[in-house]
């Protein structure tokens, strides 16, 4: 992946795509916890597809942004098609791309067509952004072959810090409708507990193979740990992931921050 240098003409868009990859690729951030926690969700991300899915295989990267998992997959040798409703974003990740094969389709994921079936779907940190997140996650799966997989990433819901609303108790969803694809923390309107990424996951016929908790409450600097960063190795906080890594799934709901979760599509 190339990097790019800022120029003055560049559109807004691109200027807000290249602050959050100096957070997420370049690491040049005052924000320490956002670029561990990044790092080890695209750690997770990259290991559940190759796990699955060898290169070659087609991968659509759903409402992808500046386009960095597409850019990094395509450099690992699967086929990947770009997806987001910004088409603006284009000519920035084009502007990036070093080699491999990306094909840019953009668009609402709810309307637009592809010209053929996906091996594996990629929905990183979008789930929390719509308001029907079950109608999403089935639409998703739509797009996938079958017996093939979706990744899926999201904040967890039953992280200890949690404010927002579980989807299961919300009486009238189509309230939030408005507020729904906004970026950003700002833009979260549900935050899916475990059984409720399983209940949505079975009603649109998928299966969940794998489940992964991560991003503890150090890792992510959130409750001013980010202060630590100044002077705790980075091997110590990776130690500090790996134990809480080690707990009984039920402190793992509560202080870890991230979920990321492998489905695999049942349907015919």
């Amino acid at each position: 992946m190339k990097r790019v240098t800022p120029e003055p003409n560049w559109p807004d868009s691109w200027k807000y795509s290249y602050t959050y990859d100096l957070l997420e690729i370049y690491g040049e951030t005052n924000h320490q916890g956002y670029a561990y926690a990044y790092a080890n969700r695209r750690r997770h991300i990259l290991e559940l597809i190759q796990k699955v899915a060898k290169p070659g295989a087609k991968v659509l990267d759903v409402a992808a942004g500046q386009g960095n998992f597409s850019l990094m997959l395509a450099e690992l040798g699967y086929e990947v098609t770009w997806n987001d409703f910004r088409e603006d974003l284009i000519d920035y990740v084009k502007l990036k791309r070093e080699y491999g094969t990306i094909n840019y389709v953009p668009g609402n994921v709810f309307s637009v067509s592809f010209d053929f079936d996906f091996d594996v779907v990629l929905i990183a940190e979008i789930i929390e952004h719509v308001a029907h997140p079950n109608e999403f996650l089935n639409k998703i799966a739509q797009m996938v072959k079958p017996g093939g997989y979706i990744i899926m990433s999201t904040p967890n819901g039953e992280y200890f810090q949690n404010r927002l609303p579980k989807f299961s108790e919300c009486q009238d969803p189509s309230v939030f409708e408005s507020m729904q694809f906004q970026p950003d923390a700002d833009g979260h309107i549900f935050l899916l507990h475990l059984d409720e990424v399983k209940l949505i996951a079975q009603q649109a016929n998928l299966s969940i193979l794998e489940t992964r908790l991560f991003n503890n409450t150090l890792t992510n600097g959130y409750l001013k740990s980010r202060n630590l960063f100044k002077v705790m190795p980075h091997n110590w906080i990776n130690v500090c992931e790996k134990f809480t890594n080690q707990l009984p799934v039920i402190l793992q709901r509560k202080v870890h921050s991230s979920m990321a979760v492998l489905l695999l599509n049942l349907n015919d």
